[in-house]
């Protein structure tokens, strides 16, 4: 039997990174499961690779009417909708000295909107259900500030704060909503050129676990937050960041 054997699960951002890991895990742990992301000609092809028990819709997570739409493809797909993973991320550095308005808008639109949305538009589709598993994917920097990165880092704050309100407003309802807060991780969203001349090695050898994690890593997190395993947790944070925010690294060790 597999973890997640007649759940349905849509899951944001799952063209590639840490929801392309999630939707494969997911699907190979028994889930029927919707991928959704604007990057379409990607999204389909990672749909098609996983079969029959996955489909492909585009969905811009800032627009209620996709969001509307793509939970009934759901309901209408596989039946109804029992987890929702809100993935979808942008980031984009700048100083708060000079960052434009319109990027820092624009992070917080796909980041912090698009996870509110997200949650608005699959409550009464688990509520009919019974329950749900609703987990949110924040950041270290939504646990601690990061300078360059005011906008991402608000963002990842509110999904953080949105997370703690949704559980209260729907433990009752059967629905658990959890943030998960991935440390570096190797994905494309980390490999911007702005981020080029940055030795990042570095700062990962001097972590408790000396190095990147990998989205399949995160993804066995969501996926027991997403299962059954984790019925008692509700509106808490789960960190996997190597050991990053334990603490200053001890020199010489």
């Amino acid at each position: 039997m597999g973890r997640l054997d007649g759940k349905v699960a849509i899951i944001t951002g799952a063209a590639r990174g840490q929801g392309e890991a999630e939707a494969r895990l997911f699907a190979a742990e028994g889930a029927r499961v919707l991928l959704t992301d604007v990057l379409d000609d990607v999204g389909e092809k990672v749909a098609n690779d996983i079969g029959d028990t996955a489909a492909y819709r585009h969905l811009d997570v800032r627009d209620p009417a996709e969001w509307s739409a793509a939970v009934s493809d759901a309901a209408k797909r596989f039946g109804g909708v029992d987890v929702l993973v809100n993935n979808a991320g942008i980031l984009k550095l700048g100083l708060i000295e000079h960052q434009p308005l319109d990027e820092y808008l624009d992070v917080v639109m796909v980041n912090q909107v698009g996870c509110f949305l997200g949650m608005q538009a699959v409550v009464p589709v688990m509520k009919a259900r019974g329950g749900g598993s609703i987990v949110n994917i924040s950041s270290t920097a939504g646990l601690a500030g990061t300078a360059g990165l005011a906008a991402y880092t608000a963002s990842k704050f509110a999904i953080r704060g949105m997370t703690k309100t949704a559980a209260l407003e729907l433990g009752h309802a059967g629905i658990r909503v959890n943030s998960v807060h991935p440390g570096g991780i190797d994905t494309d969203m980390v490999k911007i050129p702005e981020l080029a001349h940055l030795d990042s090695d570095a700062t990962y050898r001097r972590m408790p676990i000396p190095r990147i994690g990998e989205a399949i890593e995160v993804a066995r997190l969501v996926l027991f937050l997403a299962s059954d395993e984790s019925s008692f947790s509700t509106g808490a944070e789960f960190v996997i960041d190597g050991g990053y925010l334990a603490g200053p690294p001890v020199e010489g060790m």
